[in-house]
């Protein structure tokens, strides 16, 4: 019988702790991944025999000194060798954790976005780079490229506190990034989403990242109504709600609840606000949609937004009738995505099927995917229907 590998679950939590601690002695993030890499070979074969009690610094110890010989076999780079002397003595490793720093890090505000999330899948969610390739449905060769690139913009930027560089708002918005790609591949990006943010609110008591956390779960619970079996959208009013799945609800309220104790608000707890009105609702038509106008108009107060404007006037033409919702869409510029869509279902509401049906063709016509796409032809078609068999 073959003796068991280091359990992968283990590994992942304490790999980005072990290269940030490896950055943070003096080792470029090329140098610690590869020393990383190196140390993690030697723990599939130490480990199994001897397990350690404690497996971040014995990764920590081997993998500086991997980073060390691979200092010392390199004559070109005696300087490097010289700094990279200071090796900390036998001891315990100080139980300090870098993962923070390394969260900022890896939303450093010279990156690009997609880099940013590539760097941070890579670095802080310890995926291959196979895995982040297979995940955005891109060669291997494309994603190397962007974590190369990424940490070449990050050559001489110190793994330092977060008011070193970046702030939350980025970090947050690059997990945001990774949860929206949704799962595709043999990496399910939601679920790494809300692992990562889950340790990341473990590291910091801003409730905004107990917000976006909420609003991850809450979303999730609704995750397997939003399409059939053949890929087709279902819209929220038409999902099945008796398979939400009612655990992550319960959980996202929960921290919903603890984040809007901290009377701090953000745009994160409020789009949580009302995801959670949503979930609580046992139909669309029983929904508290005059509450989710007024969260509406709390996300416009914390920053006007076009999008917001656009969701909005779908909640004020579901509170206060299409009409209502018709003017509250005037506000919206012509050029904001969806906007066509918007104002073919509130002037269907309104009952001018006729006006309707070409609107949604309009709309299907810029889809961004082919799923909507479809949706909105097949609305297209019914409006179509109903004005023949009224005629």
């Amino acid at each position: 019988m073959s003796a068991p590998v280091p359990d992968e679950q283990l590994l992942r939590a304490v790999v980005p702790t072990t290269i940030a601690a490896l950055v943070r002695r003096g080792a470029t993030p090329d140098a610690a991944e590869d020393a990383m890499q190196e140390a993690l070979v030697r723990a599939l074969t130490a480990w199994p025999e001897d397990p350690p009690r404690d497996p971040r610094a014995w990764l920590v110890t081997v993998a500086w000194r991997c980073h060390l010989d691979a200092v010392r076999s390199d004559t070109a780079r005696r300087g490097r060798e010289e700094r990279a002397e200071a090796e900390p003595g036998p001891g315990p490793v100080p139980d300090s954790d870098d993962t923070l720093a390394l969260y900022f890090w890896c939303a450093h505000p010279s990156l690009t976005p997609a880099s940013a999330v590539a760097l941070t899948l890579r670095a802080v969610g310890g995926l291959t780079t196979r895995q982040v390739a297979e995940a955005y449905l891109v060669p291997e060769a494309t994603a190397a490229q962007r974590i190369s690139r990424a940490k070449r913009s990050l050559a001489g930027v110190r793994l330092a506190a977060p008011d070193g560089g970046g702030d939350l708002s980025t970090v947050l918005r690059v997990l945001y990034l990774v949860f929206n790609e949704g799962y595709s591949g043999d990496v399910d990006l939601v679920a790494e989403a809300i692992r990562l943010t889950r340790r990341l609110v473990t590291l910091t008591d801003e409730p905004e990242a107990l917000g976006l956390l909420a609003l991850m779960l809450l979303h999730h619970a609704r995750r397997d109504t939003r399409t059939t079996a053949d890929g087709a959208l279902v819209p929220l009013a038409d999902q099945d709600r008796s398979r939400w799945d009612t655990s992550a609800i319960a959980e996202g309220v929960v921290v919903l609840q603890a984040a809007l104790a901290r009377d701090r608000l953000g745009e994160y707890q409020a789009q949580a606000a009302i995801a959670a009105l949503h979930a609580d609702a046992p139909s669309a038509e029983e929904t508290d949609w005059v509450q989710v106008v007024e969260w509406y108009d709390e996300l416009l107060a914390l920053g006007d937004s076009p999008v917001v404007r656009l969701n909005r006037a779908v909640a004020v033409g579901e509170a206060d009738g299409a009409a209502a919702g018709l003017a509250a869409l005037e506000a919206v510029p012509l050029d904001v995505p969806r906007r066509t869509a918007v104002l073919a279902h509130l002037v269907e509401r309104s009952g001018d099927a006729a006006r309707a049906a070409p609107l949604f063709g309009e709309a299907a016509a810029v889809a961004s995917s082919s799923a909507e796409r479809e949706h909105l032809l097949v609305r297209a078609a019914r409006a179509r229907g109903r004005v023949a068999g009224s005629g």
